[in-house]
């Protein structure tokens, strides 16, 4: 028996060693996250021309919002083209995007359902002849449930005339307070900005886009042929292809955009289930070539961006597997050795995952907390629940894993409100329960809903 509790402990170690080794550079990042942020060389810039970009399929809430936060920028508005990429919305999408003063471009495609495929589209248009006459420099891609502070495009243009190609921003949210799976979404995204993108982009190694508020220059699309990414998460795609190439991508911390997360779970394991799909997929396309690239000039970035594609949670969920393992041979047996054995280590790991991402939840909300729109009650609340948000994510990896036929679906967006709303704590609160929410991409309910103070 004592031997089978010697292979439990030297396997659970094994794993633990390795998975601590993959993302001790992480670790790392944190510190340097807490101790300095981005800060750019030059002091003068030149403005440069801009199309900003809004894939947008029933977005009739938010769209206008959106293309309003856009024209209140402190940037020149002839520096400034909204184009909104309608993809066959059955709402008023396209027409409050004209009334608005947006270009709207339709697409009609049943077949080929995504974002990546509408950039595919809305890229060839805007590297046509057609369109040549535009002068754009960079394209802005934003999702239409976006809202912009009013410097955003403004600290874009430092980023990219410092010489960055591609560049992310700062991604906030509008509802944060909303409940734990919102706030956990919007905890994530904060400490990807704060933790993850300012460390690399002090350490002068490559940052990642991420879903929406980046930016590519109209050299690097031409150079790419156009938008080539259509695989479920089309956004880190294109970062391990560039990153392949030998690009480095930019971060503008003081670019802050608002972002509308899910906030019913079935909402999110859909969309999570796609991204975790989506990255198993862009494992088997550059998984390889970045492991062949680990001692390149740009070897670091590379392995960077594999440690950010690779399964961490079927590491980590394996670990747990082991353990259960032998607690149902345990049982088989009869040993109790073997049983007590496997629940503690088990219970060792839980309890080391929790603290470690109660740590991490932690010091991303107490570092960003004023820029963190939503009660104090909340934001301490969250530190304790971001651990469980994050846990939902072992039975997603899973299921994601095995299942085929995982698909792209829209999210459905209905936070119409304001960046002032925003910082007055100010949300929209949908009313309906969760397994009243449809998001197949027919979904035409509308949900009764109240505006209600923090």
């Amino acid at each position: 028996m004592s031997v089978l509790v010697s292979i439990l402990t030297w396997i659970s170690f094994a794993l633990g060693v390795l998975f601590t080794v993959m993302y001790a550079h992480q670790i790392f990042y944190l510190f340097v996250g807490l101790i300095k942020q981005p800060k750019l060389k030059k002091t003068e810039f030149q403005k440069h021309k801009f199309a900003v970009i809004i894939p947008a399929k029933n977005e009739e809430a938010v769209v206008g919002h959106l293309i309003d936060s856009i024209k209140n920028q402190n940037y020149p508005s002839d520096l400034i083209d909204i184009i909104v990429g309608d993809d066959g919305s059955t709402d008023n999408t396209a027409k409050i995007a004209n009334e608005k003063g947006a270009i709207v471009i339709t697409r009609n495609n049943s077949e080929k359902k995504g974002k990546g495929y509408l950039l595919e589209y809305l890229f060839n248009i805007l590297l046509s002849d057609d369109y040549k006459n535009k002068n754009y420099e960079a394209f802005l891609v934003l999702d239409a449930d976006n809202l912009l502070e009013t410097n955003y495009i403004e600290e874009i243009n430092k980023v990219f005339d410092s010489g960055y190609e591609v560049i992310t921003s700062y991604r906030n949210s509008k509802n944060f307070g909303q409940n734990w799976i919102s706030s956990g979404y919007a905890t994530w995204f904060l400490r990807e900005s704060r933790y993850l993108n300012g460390p690399r982009m002090v350490l002068n190694t490559s940052c990642a886009i991420s879903g929406t508020g980046w930016v590519i220059s109209k050299k690097v699309m031409e150079e790419f042929g156009g938008w080539k990414c259509a695989l479920l998460t089309e956004d880190i795609e294109f970062t391990t292809d560039y990153v392949l190439k030998g690009g480095k991508i930019g971060y503008a911390k003081d670019a802050v955009l608002y972002d509308e997360q899910p906030y019913t779970f079935k909402q999110s394991w859909n969309q999570r289930k796609r991204w975790a799909k989506g990255f198993y997929q862009v494992v088997g396309k550059n998984g390889g070539k970045l492991i062949k690239s680990f001692f390149s000039k740009n070897g670091f970035s590379c392995y960077d961006m594999f440690t950010t594609i690779a399964p961490a949670l079927l590491v980590s969920l394996g670990m747990m597997i082991v353990d259960l393992g032998f607690f149902i041979c345990g049982l088989c047996m009869l040993s109790s050795e073997i049983m007590i054995a496997s629940a503690l280590t088990l219970a060792i790991q839980l309890a080391y995952f929790y603290a470690l991402l109660f740590v991490v939840g932690m010091l991303t909300i107490i570092t960003e907390w004023k820029k963190i729109h939503t009660t104090t009650f909340k934001k301490i609340i969250t530190m304790f629940t971001f651990p469980l948000f994050m846990f939902t994510y072992f039975p997603i990896a899973v299921t994601a894993l095995f299942q085929k036929n995982v698909t792209w679906v829209p999210i459905k967006h209905d936070q119409s409100i304001t960046v002032s709303d925003i910082k007055n704590n100010n949300t929209i609160v949908e009313i309906a329960d969760s397994s009243d929410i449809n998001c197949d991409e027919d979904e035409d309910e509308q949900a009764t809903k109240k505006f209600v103070n923090g």
